[in-house]
């Protein structure tokens, strides 16, 4: 089957290709900016690429007029804490115009569970997508899911970041809400299992794991797994906008993500039905087992996605484009050059900057900039990386965004999404005479900015000269 793809340089949208592809299918993937479909080399020559922003366009494409599927996996939670709806109910309606022009003959929307009478705003917002989607003219097939498990996924990484770091946590009240976590490999088996099945036209599913747990139990158990001891002691006072900020200082996430995953912890997602998975016949996976999958994938190295390199977990909202070419004039710069000699294993160190890794010189004042930057509202340095080896276009990196990952090249270029009073970029080079460039560049946003570049100045000097050196002579990060 010519099977379309939206949101496909999204967390399920990536984990879904492979296995449209293994399964025999035509993809078309559906992308906002083709320059960040992030997926490997082998993948990309796979797939049909096609650029569409469901809040803008309703004609649709020649590349997508021919096609059988269509799966919906578009959303706009971590973009506003205001008007996400009305964003998401545009391009429902837009995707509808779409699909007119087209010869789709069912639509497969990946939404939450909506069981209970009292919704958060995601879960409203996402029910009215669904009241929208069963207007257009096609069948729509829906998979109505409680928080995913696996590497990279949102919940994951952030019930992740809690247990690893907080061995004594106070919580708010929102830890005794039930959950069914639903392990991402039985995500992928029901999305591509109902593909084409009569039976699931027109039709909406509970879909959830094998465990009923609060979120208090999902820690737990994810401590367990991972042999570590944990002391949980809920508090009834703690506001909403208290959980929030509690969540946005310790874990990976946003802010405005924060305060939206709070809104929907206090409703219990769990299905009321089993009709999909006895129709497809399919062995949900319990929770501690979904956690060691997605630890093996992590050990591996073989995390394909993950939420944090959604372009809205940090400044940008659409275009990287416009930021690759660094701007001359009207800039500070800090210039530095180093002849390196074995320049492919320079190459692999610039690749391996961040997250773990650190940034080979002066850590603790990286990590002092990320806690400061948290606390200025910005996205800290807690995002880290998806790979430790292996750098896309459009990934974040700790506090910085890639804007260009080119090895033929050697060039790395990386846009500062913490919180300045302006523009920076950090670009690493290496030329043909084996020297290699570290290129920081700063526009300055007014007198503000112009006193902030000359207050970091005595630090630049000391981080950028440390940082070089190590990277082009291997020598240990501090």
């Amino acid at each position: 089957m010519r099977i379309l793809v939206t949101g496909a340089n999204g967390y399920i949208g990536m984990r879904l290709l492979p296995q449209l592809l293994e399964q025999g299918h035509e993809v078309v993937c559906a992308v906002r900016n083709k320059d960040r479909f992030t997926s490997v080399e082998e993948l990309k020559q796979k797939v049909e690429i096609v650029e569409l922003d469901f809040l803008e366009d309703t004609k649709a494409p020649e590349k997508i007029r021919n096609i059988d599927v269509a799966y919906y996996l578009i959303h706009s939670m971590t973009a506003s804490t205001s008007d996400f709806d009305k964003q998401e109910a545009l391009a429902a309606k837009n995707f509808n115009k779409m699909m007119a022009e087209t010869s789709v003959n069912q639509v497969i929307y990946l939404s939450g569970i909506i069981n209970e009478e009292k919704l958060s705003k995601h879960l409203k917002s996402r029910k009215a997508v669904e009241e929208i989607l069963y207007k257009g003219d096609f069948n729509l097939t829906v998979l109505r899911a409680a928080i995913i498990v696996g590497s990279g996924s949102s919940s994951f990484e952030i019930i992740r970041d809690l247990c690893e770091k907080l061995p004594l946590m106070v919580t708010p009240k929102w830890v005794k809400t039930k959950s069914q976590p639903i392990a991402i490999r039985n995500i992928i088996q029901f999305l591509t299992g109902v593909i084409g099945r009569e039976d699931c036209y027109n039709e909406s599913f509970d879909v959830g794991g094998p465990d009923v747990l609060t979120y208090q139990e999902m820690m737990e158990q994810y401590a367990e797994v991972r042999g570590l001891k944990i002391w949980i002691f809920g508090v009834p006072f703690m506001s909403p906008k208290l959980s929030s900020y509690w969540l946005y200082f310790v874990t990976s996430t946003s802010y405005r993500l924060a305060q939206n995953l709070v809104d929907s912890m206090s409703v219990e997602v769990i299905t009321r039905d089993t009709r999909l998975q006895e129709m497809l016949d399919i062995e949900m996976i319990p929770y501690k087992e979904a956690i060691r999958l997605a630890f093996y994938k992590i050990e591996q190295n073989e995390v394909i996605s993950s939420w944090k390199d959604s372009l809205s977990s940090g400044r940008f909202r659409k275009e990287l484009n416009k930021y690759v070419q660094i701007p001359k004039y009207g800039c500070m710069q800090d210039k530095k050059s180093v002849k390196v000699d074995d320049p492919e294993e320079t190459l692999e160190r610039v690749w391996a900057i961040g997250g773990l890794t650190g940034w080979y010189y002066g850590n603790w004042l990286w990590k002092v900039r990320g806690y400061l930057d948290k606390l200025a509202g910005g996205v800290g340095l807690r995002r880290g990386r998806t790979n430790p080896n292996k750098i896309n276009a459009g990934d974040s990196l700790d506090f910085w965004r890639v804007l260009l990952a080119d090895k033929e090249e050697k060039r790395l270029l990386l846009f500062a999404e913490m919180k300045v009073p302006g523009e920076a970029w950090l670009e690493f080079k290496i030329d043909d005479n084996n020297v290699l460039h570290q290129n920081a560049t700063f526009r300055p946003k007014g007198l503000l900015g112009r006193a902030y570049w000359y207050a970091m100045y005595p630090f630049h000097f000391f981080i950028f000269e440390g940082m070089i050196n190590r990277i082009a002579r291997g020598k240990k990060k501090t």
